[in-house]
């Protein structure tokens, strides 16, 4: 998740790892404001993995540790994303294949 107003400075970045087999929910992966946002959603872009901006989502997740487990508060937000990217990851793999 990403969230910005145009100055590096207010750019805030929340990264989210999910292993089905082995979490319960998902954790935070990483997160920094600034430069580090800007490196976290450009190093994702760079291994194709999506990004989404959501200020507000951004904005809670940012308050909790790296590897902590989101806030259940937090978990339709998460999902909806979650949803969002193994359906653009599905459409991108089927259009390899072709």
């Amino acid at each position: 998740m990403a969230t910005g107003s145009g100055a590096d400075t207010d750019k805030l970045a929340v990264a989210l790892v999910y292993a089905r087999e082995k979490d319960n929910a998902p954790r935070v992966a990483a997160k920094g404001k600034g430069y580090i946002a800007q490196a976290i959603i450009e190093l994702a872009q760079r291994h194709g993995i999506e990004v989404r901006e959501d200020t507000d989502l951004a904005m809670l997740l940012s308050k909790f540790d790296i590897d902590a487990p989101i806030p259940l508060e937090a978990y339709a937000a998460v999902a909806e994303i979650l949803a969002y990217v193994y359906k653009t990851n599905d459409r991108m793999k089927r259009h390899h294949e072709s």
